[in-house]
This record gives C-alpha cells, structure tokens and sequence, in this order.
C-alpha cells in the first residue's frame, strides 16, 4: 500500500513539474520511448532467463539440488534454527539461496514463499514475522551472487561485449550487503528481546 501511494506521488509530482517547466512534450515523449525500451529488454532477457530456470529444474530432477541441500545445511541450521524442525523449510531455504547464488530471482521467489509460509506454519503467532523470517527475507533480498545471471543477460541485451566482468564487484558487494543485513537483523532481534 505505502510503495503504491510513494510511486503515485512521484508521478504526479513528475507530471505536474514537467507542466510547469513547459516539458510536458518531452516528457510523454520519453514515458514512450521508455515503454518501447523496457518491452524490447524483457523480450530479450526472456531467452537467458528461461535457459537458467531449466538449468535450476535440471539441477532439482537429478538430485543436485538436495545435495547442496545437505551442504549448506550446517550454515542455514544456524542461521535459522526453526529450520532444524522441519526438513523442508531448510530445503526451500537452501533452493532459494542456491537460486540467488545463480542469479535467478525470478526461480528463488516461488522458493521463498514456500519456505515464509512453512516457516508461518511453525510458529504459534502466525501474524508477527519471526526472527527467522526477517533474517531470511534479509538474505533473499541481499543475495550472495556467485553467478550474476539475470544482471548479465540484461548487459548483454544492451550491448556489453563483455557481460560477465562485473563478477569481482558483484562478489565483493553482495557479501558485504548479506554480512551487514544479517548482523543488524541479528542485533535488532536482541535489542528487541532485552527491551
């Protein structure tokens, strides 16, 4: 509700500028060729995009899935310790996460609503977001990339000759962004705690 009041705001604000600095050619001008640009690049993520959520249904069918399931299981146990009682809210937690690790997010959303709602079904208050839930949403949204996929397909669609050289920054970015929202989610669930 507060995003669709913010983005009506900002459009009436833009218009209402763009009318009283004699812009407003322009700028209909520009929501055109802006409309036209965003149809023409998600036609053509469609390809890239498409080819690795079948790479992420390969990797589930033959079982690859599950084993970096089991892998990243002693970290995710103690990342969510609600995630000990039940096995499938670990298996979409870590599907999810190996999802972000490709750069899929569009394949890890389905994830982690299954796992928000397992993890729901856990708790004995089921209109509060636990703690496991907020560190969790914070992991999805931050994401460790390993493989920058959908940003690459969106470089490469705009002409980049080489998509892929963003990959040390992305690295370094994305495990900085999980170890802060980890830590002050961690911190604020504590200082919520003691108070």
């Amino acid at each position: 509700m507060a995003l669709s009041i913010l983005w009506t705001a900002m459009v009436a604000i833009s218009l209402l500028f763009s009318f009283f600095a004699g812009t407003a050619d322009a700028m209909s001008s520009a929501v055109l060729e802006g409309a036209a640009e965003a149809v023409a690049t998600a036609v053509s993520m469609t390809g890239p995009v498409c080819l690795w959520c079948g790479i992420c249904s390969l990797l589930d069918a033959s079982g690859v899935s599950a084993k970096l399931s089991r892998i990243l299981a002693p970290v995710l146990k103690r990342i969510f310790p609600e995630a000990r009682k039940d096995t499938h809210v670990l298996q979409s937690i870590s599907g999810c996460v190996t999802a972000n690790f490709l750069g899929l997010g569009n394949a890890a959303t389905p994830l982690g609503i299954q796992a928000v709602k397992r993890m729901t079904a856990l708790q004995k208050d089921s209109s509060v977001a636990s703690d496991g839930m907020c560190r969790f949403i914070v992991l999805c949204t931050a994401s460790i990339q390993l493989i920058p996929s959908t940003a690459a397909a969106l470089r490469s669609s705009m002409g980049c000759a080489a998509p892929f050289d963003i990959l040390p920054a992305v690295w370094v970015s994305s495990i900085v962004s999980v170890s802060v929202g980890l830590g002050v989610s961690t911190l604020l669930a504590r200082l919520e705690k003691t108070s």
